[in-house]
């Protein structure tokens, strides 16, 4: 007979934390069987150098629900979610951390949030037990995430979120973008809703966080509010920035312009001249390249893909 799926796929990318794995398999096991949940436990080892993937192979010898993913080198964790959403054959994804900073205790409680229709449920870690050099960033990263994005939630990072099925299977991740995975299922019109969870101190190991990641995912930010808004229609961005370039250019060389006209010279002003002929020559180029990028997007994607939720016939 066929394997029946479960409930509940639970996903855990970590990356040298062979102390922690245990401990936190237990409290999973805890919690889930006080729940009656039928689930099972996807780890994904990220290229750890220490015994993580030793103690991994001793809890799937151990537990049937224990499944493990490794890869050959560090590839971060946009890259683990995306070799194990394939892999989870739950109704329900549940992502966290394997630090024991995310508690196992939560994961009722964001599965009852989902049932109250939403389609991604985020954790909300609001009282954070970090040090100041993760907390700082991660506070700022948040409110421009926010800011950019029009989505009100308070932490995009959180490891800890609950997804339907169809979400996960809906999106790609790839550099840093597992950050902004609210704002992609948002942009594909799923319904996301926040939840405060309980957060610990770190117990073992050391934070992989810090202002050169944040970076990154700053940059990886602009990717997500490119292919969000104007991949279908990249002419709609750069003929927008081109017509902004172009007029300004054209108003500059009519100053110029007039100038010349009234006396006989720009009145040495040529460094004004060459500004405003790069910035019409610019102009042209923006339209132009926003020209072709739609050319390329309407070829590549003769028929426009819409996310259907539901069709009643």
């Amino acid at each position: 007979m066929p394997e029946s799926e479960p409930l509940l796929s639970i996903v855990i990318p970590l990356l040298n934390e062979e102390d922690s794995l245990r401990p936190l398999m237990s409290k999973v096991t805890e919690t889930l069987a006080e729940s009656g949940y039928d689930y099972e436990v996807i780890f994904v080892d990220d290229g750890s150098t220490d015994g993580s993937f030793s103690e991994l192979e001793k809890l799937h010898a151990e537990h049937a629900q224990v499944k493990v993913i490794r890869f050959r080198r560090n590839f971060g964790k946009a890259a683990a979610y995306s070799a194990a959403f394939p892999q989870a054959r739950g109704t329900y994804i549940v992502t966290m951390d394997a630090d024991l900073q995310d508690d196992p205790n939560e994961i009722p409680n964001l599965l009852g949030k989902l049932e109250e229709g939403f389609d991604l449920v985020s954790g909300w870690k609001r009282k954070r037990f970090d040090p100041l050099g993760k907390t700082i960033p991660s506070k700022f990263f948040n409110w421009v995430t926010g800011r950019l994005s029009g989505i009100s939630i308070h932490d995009f990072n959180c490891g800890l979120k609950a997804y339907r099925r169809e979400v996960v299977q809906d999106l790609r991740i790839y550099g840093e973008l597992h950050r902004y995975i609210p704002v992609l299922a948002h942009l594909e019109g799923y319904r996301i809703g926040e939840l405060p969870v309980q957060h610990h101190p770190r117990q073992f190991g050391v934070t992989k966080y810090g202002w050169a990641r944040m970076l990154k995912g700053f940059l990886d930010l602009l990717t997500v509010m490119y292919l969000g808004r104007y991949m279908g229609r990249p002419l709609h961005l750069f003929g927008t920035m081109g017509i902004v370039f172009g007029f300004t250019g054209l108003a500059v060389n009519a100053y110029i312009a007039s100038i010349w006209f009234r006396v006989g010279n720009i009145q040495h002003r040529h460094p004004l001249l060459f500004l405003g002929i790069l910035l019409t020559v610019l102009g042209v180029q923006f339209v132009s390249t926003g020209l072709l990028a739609d050319m390329v997007a309407r070829s590549s994607n003769p028929h426009e893909k819409y996310n259907i939720r539901q069709i009643l016939d």
